[in-house]
């Protein structure tokens, strides 16, 4: 018997990024929710609003989107005769603990991720395996995973839907000897020379940002990373939609990919130690680029993460993946020889095809 058919009491919670815990506990049966008691670490005036919260929740469909969950519990709300607050927490935040409970979305403690620390390869091969990775998770072949980037030769790799011609310099490019290379998720350049960056990718299900908006995930999947800085000295914090920045400006910026099986590819880039005057001359937007990241002279070097923590890249990246093993379940692991094989096949067939790179002119 599907337990969401059964008696049997779930439990669900979701901690509001910034705010507070929200906890569901419930009972379905026949397809409907039956009781349903919500509670937390929140604040909620005037205090009987807390019943209203249960019994928007009783009856609802063991199916309801969290989006239908989030407008029943805000309707019951609204038939009261006066105003309610909900601090710390807010309807959608009771939707996706009530989707927990029912096992609809998951939570990171529900995971297991393999952990891939720093491999060194032509940076063209991580474009690559970003697109092989997930297929792998939607096989069952790989469990979910954080792996961090390492690579032994320059690259500007730029967004999937970014303008070739009017992001890269060609006559700098080539000057530099510096190739490109478009990858699968949106988003901005990323100008990659040896020990100049620190990259990762995390491979998660999609049930793990169900419910949040598309900035939401962002945020979400990158909240373990401002521990992390933390821990190091950086005081970091998220600016919409997909940017990580300090209080001496940019660090770094995110971008995602969906899959249809049901996974979701999330990688960051920050800057570390960035050689400015030849990111200028690669890049056509190079003085605007330089101005985020809180850098006006292109006579300097682009280097939040090194001049704000004074440690070494290998320092920063092995932090970063104490801190992750720290806050999850993790196996630690590697790159199998079939992956890497398809991530060359893919290579050879696609990222390093003029039809490929020159998809937008």
């Amino acid at each position: 018997m599907d337990e969401r058919d059964s008696s049997t009491t779930m439990h669900g919670q979701y901690k509001v990024r910034g705010g507070k815990l929200v906890s569901v506990e419930l009972s379905a049966e026949d397809g409907r929710i039956g009781t349903a008691h919500v509670f937390g670490d929140f604040f909620l005036e005037p205090d009987d609003a807390l019943e209203d919260l249960n019994a928007a929740l009783e009856g609802m469909s063991t199916e309801a989107t969290a989006a239908e969950l989030s407008a029943a519990v805000t309707a019951r709300l609204e038939t009261r005769p006066d105003p309610v607050e909900m601090i710390g927490f807010d309807a959608e935040a009771v939707a996706i603990a009530t989707r927990r409970a029912l096992g609809h979305a998951s939570s990171w403690e529900d995971l297991t991720f393999d952990v891939i620390p720093a491999v060194s390869l032509p940076p063209v091969m991580h474009v690559a395996l970003d697109e092989v990775l997930p297929h792998e998770v939607i096989a069952g072949r790989r469990r979910p995973h954080f792996r961090i980037w390492d690579w032994d030769s320059p690259l500007v790799v730029i967004g999937s839907y970014q303008s070739l011609s009017n992001e890269i310099d060609a006559e700098g490019a080539r000057k530099h000897g510096i190739g490109v290379v478009r990858r699968i998720t949106g988003g901005g350049a990323m100008f990659m020379e040896q020990g100049n960056c620190i990259t990762y990718s995390l491979v998660v299900p999609t049930s793990l940002v169900e419910g949040l908006s598309f900035e939401q995930a962002y945020a979400y999947l990158d909240d373990w990373v401002m521990g992390a800085l933390a821990e190091i000295g950086v005081k970091a914090h998220y600016v919409p939609l997909n940017d990580i920045a300090s209080e001496q400006g940019k660090i770094g910026g995110a971008a995602q990919r969906r899959f249809a099986g049901g996974v979701l590819l999330h990688h960051v880039t920050m800057s570390y130690d960035i050689d400015a005057d030849k990111m200028g001359e690669v890049l056509r937007i190079g003085k605007e680029k330089l101005s985020d990241k809180g850098t006006r002279s292109a006579n300097k070097r682009v280097d939040p993460m090194r001049s704000q923590t004074g440690l070494a890249r290998e320092q920063i990246i092995d932090g970063f993946l104490d801190f992750f093993r720290a806050r999850y379940d993790t196996v630690d692991s590697t790159y199998t020889e079939d992956e890497l094989e398809k991530a060359r096949e893919l290579v050879e067939t696609k990222f390093s095809t003029e039809t490929w790179t020159n998809r937008v002119p």
